[in-house]
């Protein structure tokens, strides 16, 4: 697997890199941290699909995600041009032989990381839908441990207000990226099975995030968890008053 592509060099260097810096003028602080070759993990807060294109186009290396299979399949014009497009994007499709997707895209991240890249994992899981940074998930841990490669926290800062979700435009603002200090979990080699440990090394991890983010951590519950919780809390809200209304009648 090569460490750059010529696509995703067009695009970061012609086509849209230069644009989004001309444009936006992203502050970008500590690309020192990131080493220059081998594995390395880059752990981030995800608050819009805009992190995904600032990120990478902070850094000289390339920076590799997983994405659904179903991306790659290729199927009729649309389908080849969406395989196209991941494929040279840095996009690598989850590998399949696991139990579940979860487990697939371990597999992958490990892969990429032995292989030497740069691998970019979001731990929350989803991007934060009110801007606070929630809970990590493990997943993080397991693929730091095995691997051995470093953790460099990453921390985005303003592109939910570039491209709030549920609206089709945001606002205007300049966007801050700033990638921290190297975090080093070799001590904790081949316990990669003890949930206690997982949990403090993705504590951990998540604790830097926050010290670059300056986010509000709501460090014991999911995003998921919390946006399903909201969700909820609104249709009852809703019913409820269509009850009321209903009665008053």
């Amino acid at each position: 697997m090569r460490d750059s592509l010529p696509f995703y060099s067009f695009l970061k260097y012609v086509a849209v890199g230069p644009w989004l810096k001309l444009f936006f003028l992203p502050k970008v602080s500590g690309q020192h941290n990131v080493p220059r070759e081998g594995g390395v993990l880059l752990a981030g807060n995800h608050l819009s699909y805009f992190d995904w294109l600032f990120v990478p186009n902070s850094l000289p290396r390339m920076v590799r995600f997983v994405a659904k299979a179903e991306y790659f399949e290729g199927v009729g014009i649309r389908g080849k041009l969406k395989k196209f497009f991941f494929t040279n994007t840095g996009n690598v499709p989850i590998d399949r032989s696991g139990a579940s997707a979860a487990e697939g895209a371990l597999i992958t991240a490990k892969r990429i990381l032995n292989e030497g890249h740069i691998f970019g994992i979001y731990p929350e899981g989803t991007r934060s839908h009110d801007g606070r940074l929630y809970k990590g998930k493990v997943g993080v841990a397991v693929i730091a441990i095995e691997t051995g490669v470093p953790v460099v926290p990453v921390a985005v800062k303003g592109t939910d207000k570039l491209a709030p979700q549920g609206k089709k435009f945001g606002r205007w603002t300049r966007p801050v990226i700033v990638f921290g200090e190297p975090l080093d979990f070799s001590q904790y080699a081949g316990q990669q099975g003890d949930r206690e440990v997982l949990r403090k090394v993705t504590d951990e991890i998540m604790d830097r995030i926050q010290e670059l983010s300056g986010q509000v951590y709501v460090k014991d519950t999911y995003a998921a968890d919390d946006k399903a919780a909201q969700k909820a809390a609104r249709a009852a809200a809703r019913e409820a008053g269509e009850t009321d209304g209903g009665s008053a009648a």
